[in-house]
Formats: structure tokens, C-alpha cells, sequence
């Protein structure tokens, strides 16, 4: 025997299975429609014997608690057979409700696990970005060590002779107005 659902009437309609609490009220008014009958049978009853109790007729509030009895058991031998007759489709309706809430749970995991996924491969993209400016800073410095090393020597002879021959005026253009008037004014004191 197969485990799966024996086919229900209502197979092949989805508004069965996506339903809001107005159309599953009204759906199961549809279904049982004499158990309201009985609902309302018994209030009328209730309402009968309230308002003899107030005119003082005893015989008439006999008789509505009478009627109320009769229509609360109308009411449960109604839904007493309707949940008989129901009983199979209200069955597949739990195991269609727990199938949907373990595929919104599986769905919810599914996103989940995508998500960090998602963020692990992001996180590896970072550190392979920074790794490759680490190795090209790294090259960088090594090409200027180089560069500086082998022209140091250069480097220094000609920074003495233009600092000897540098004036006033060229390092205020050099470093700025401001920067120029600190320098003379720590130098003054």
C-alpha cells in the first residue's frame, strides 16, 4: 500500500488549500448547515424563556427551556454526524497543513543556508582582496627598496647641493604660505 493521500473532492482546488477565515467559515457553514440551525434554534429558545420569565408565565418558560434542550441536542447529534462524514477530508486537510508548514520550514532553511552561503563566498572574495594588495604593496616597497638603494647615493649628493642652493621664497612655494610662516617662527624662537 502507498503512503500517499487517498484523492479528495477537493483535489483540484486550490482555494481549499489557500483559504482566508472568512471562506473557511464560510466553507464550513456550507459543510455542516445544521449546526448553526441548531445554534439559532437554542438562542431562540434562551430568548423565549427569558422574556416569559420577565412577563411571570411559568408554562410558557417551561416549555423554552424544553425547546432549548431538544435544540442543543439537535446541535450536537449534527455536528456529532458531521464530523463522521467529514472526518476523511478534514484529515487530509492536517496532513495537507503539516506538508505545507514542512515545506515553508525547508524553504525558510533552504534561504537560510543560500544566505550564508552567500556570505562565506563574499568573505573568501574579501580576504583574496586583501591578499592581493598585501603582495602588491609588498612588491611595490621591495621595487622602491631597490630603486632607493640603488640610487640613493645619487639621490643624496643631489638633495645637498639643491638644499644649499634652494632660497627662502622657493620652499614657501614648496610647502605653502602657512607652512612656511610656522617653519620661521619656530626657527625664531
Amino acid at each position: 500500500m502507498s503512503g500517499a493521500p487517498l484523492p479528495s473532492s477537493f483535489d483540484g482546488n486550490e482555494d481549499f488549500f489557500s483559504e482566508s477565515r472568512w471562506q473557511k467559515f464560510s466553507r464550513r457553514l456550507k459543510e455542516d448547515p445544521l449546526i448553526p440551525l441548531g445554534m439559532a434554534l437554542t438562542t431562540w429558545a434562551l430568548v423565549g424563556a427569558t422574556r416569559s420569565m420577565r412577563a411571570g408565565d411559568h408554562a410558557r418558560t417551561n416549555i423554552m427551556f424544553r425547546r432549548r434542550i431538544y435544540a442543543q441536542g439537535f446541535t450536537i447529534a449534527a455536528m456529532a454526524v458531521g464530523g463522521l462524514y467529514w472526518k476523511e477530508d478534514r484529515d487530509k486537510r492536517k496532513e495537507f497543513d503539516k506538508l505545507q508548514s514542512e515545506k515553508q520550514r525547508q524553504a525558510k532553511r533552504d534561504a537560510w543556508l543560500r544566505e550564508l552561503e552567500a556570505r562565506d563566498e563574499e568573505e573568501k572574495m574579501l580576504k583574496a582582496r586583501r591578499e592581493r594588495r598585501r603582495a602588491m604593496l609588498k612588491e611595490k616597497k621591495e621595487a622602491e627598496a631597490g630603486e632607493a638603494g640603488a640610487t640613493g647615493k645619487e639621490a643624496e649628493s643631489q638633495q645637498s647641493e639643491a638644499s644649499e642652493t634652494k632660497s627662502v621664497v622657493e620652499s614657501t612655494e614648496q610647502k605653502g604660505v602657512l607652512a612656511a610662516a610656522k617653519d620661521l617662527m619656530w626657527k625664531r624662537n
